[in-house]
């Protein structure tokens, strides 16, 4: 494991302080990068995700998908978290904190549009970071290659209508053409390079050329993924010092769906009988979300200075030290699963 990974949280931290202090000393510069924009989409911010995404996508194997009927189990405990239960929690607690437990201390708009930015996250599954996450568990990196390659193929069609529909019941107007238009750019043309360029590099049997080219990778996309940080925090610097107080309330019901998922997760996991190089990246995947995804879309969608947007970028600074919090406990309680390693059949 690379310096950036043992040390992620103190990179994400320092980006984070960082982009408030920069976009606090100089606002006009953040404003003029905010007026970059095509079809709804900002441009600079576009960029860095494609840079941090691109990398991350190469790595999607979908000839794997072929070997998932032989461990089912692992992966259909995923696709139910992912798709069935953390998209419909997520909503359910964005309108029980902000309509009704902190509807004193947030106007309707604004409560609206907080909503709005934790379905965004909630629909969107981890593709990216989860490598890291199976990693740090030592889970199986092949089967959460499945797992992921799967997940991609069912965003690509589910992430637009279970968005739509829970935005929709959430009294938000959905602009489809945007809705759609983003799934595009941040999911559809990403993977699609990825394949490309793993078609073209993967030719030898020890995937040799391909693991070079994606180790070559790696440092810009660590880029990518500090510079956006820097820059969304950059963006909403203002807000963030101005009102402390909607960090925290956004905070609250994110910190509650992250540990709330993973516990059900992986309580399923274990009544399962999974192994835990199997439960513990199935349950890492269903608990944490593809934040570059969602932090585009909601930009997109309601704007840079939106309380969706700034319901995204809170989830980016809670999702980290969350994550790790959840990698550490599984790796404490590896013993749970140790009988499962042994005689499960999955």
């Amino acid at each position: 494991m690379g310096v950036f990974e043992r040390f992620l949280t103190v990179w994400v931290g320092l980006c984070i302080i960082t982009g408030v202090l920069l976009g606090n000393l100089f606002p006009d510069l953040f404003r003029w990068f905010a007026q970059w924009e095509m079809a709804g989409v900002n441009i600079p911010v576009a960029l860095f995700i494609w840079v941090m995404i691109y990398p991350m996508m190469i790595q999607v194997d979908f000839s794997s998908i072929k070997d998932i009927g032989k461990k089912p189990k692992g992966l259909l405990l995923t696709l139910v978290i992912n798709w069935l239960i953390k998209p419909f929690t997520m909503a359910a607690l964005g309108w029980l904190f902000f309509r009704v437990l902190f509807a004193p201390w947030v106007n309707p708009d604004t409560a609206t549009e907080y909503i709005a930015g934790m379905i965004l996250l909630g629909v969107a599954p981890c593709t990216a970071m989860v490598f890291v996450w199976s990693h740090l568990t030592k889970g199986d990196a092949n089967y959460t290659l499945v797992q992921v390659s799967v997940n991609d193929v069912i965003m690509v069609f589910a992430f637009a209508p279970i968005a739509a529909f829970l935005l929709g019941i959430s009294d938000v107007s959905v602009p489809w053409d945007t809705l759609l238009f983003s799934v595009l750019l941040y999911v559809i043309i990403p993977l699609a390079a990825g394949i490309t360029t793993r078609s073209i590099l993967d030719k030898k049997q020890n995937h040799s050329q391909l693991n070079q080219f994606i180790q070559a990778l790696k440092p810009i996309s660590i880029a990518g993924l500090l510079a956006t940080v820097v820059l969304l925090f950059g963006f909403q610097a203002e807000t963030i010092i101005e009102k402390p107080l909607a960090i925290v309330l956004i905070a609250i019901p994110l910190l509650i769906q992250t540990y709330g998922i993973f516990a059900i997760a992986y309580g399923a996991a274990k009544a399962l009988k999974l192994p835990h190089n199997i439960a513990a990246p199935a349950c890492m995947i269903g608990t944490s979300n593809f934040f570059e995804l969602a932090v585009a879309v909601a930009i997109s969608l309601f704007g840079l200075q939106s309380g969706a947007a700034l319901t995204t970028v809170v989830g980016v600074l809670v999702e980290v030290p969350v994550m790790l919090s959840l990698v550490g406990f599984a790796n404490r309680t590896r013993h749970w699963f140790e009988k499962n390693t042994a005689t499960s059949v999955l």
